[in-house]
């Protein structure tokens, strides 16, 4: 078996993501995401929206912090992530199924919007460890004769 399926979906936040902390202190952040599809009515010459999809997503840690600080209600938004069905019953005894999107990667869509991008910092470096050279950071060596590998 090779685990879920992975999904991308494109679609307008219904709301904007709520961000709340595990009793372990892990970050998530809770969002639906509503896409339908649009046609053009020929015959009555004007643009009509179908049935809509809503899907429920979730995103973990320092993404979660992430998503929260960067989108809102109505952004049109892309996301990848694992799809996961979950069966349940109601408080009248009934059973309901419903999909849900463990995602992995989300931002926002470019295509009538525009974006700033700002890289964010990372909170929880180990203390007191040193911290690693960045291999590529540093200007190449004297040419010579040897690979640099």
């Amino acid at each position: 078996m090779t685990g879920l399926p992975e999904v991308t979906v494109t679609g307008t936040l219904t709301a904007t993501p709520e961000l709340r902390f595990t009793p372990s202190g892990h970050a998530v952040a809770n969002f639906t995401v509503a896409a339908n599809e649009r046609r053009y009515d020929k015959n009555t010459g004007q643009w009509a929206d179908g049935d809509a999809t809503f899907l429920r997503c979730s995103i973990w840690r320092e993404a979660a912090e992430n998503v929260t600080n960067s989108l809102n209600k109505g952004n049109r938004v892309i996301v990848t992530g694992r799809l996961k069905q979950r069966t349940y019953d109601t408080a009248e005894g009934e059973k309901r199924t419903v999909f849900e999107l463990d995602v992995t990667e989300i931002g926002p869509s470019l295509k009538w919007a525009t974006a700033t991008v700002n890289k964010a910092t990372r909170t929880n470096t180990t203390a007191g460890a040193p911290k690693a050279e960045d291999p590529w950071g540093a200007a190449p060596a004297a040419s010579s004769d040897e690979p640099p590998f």
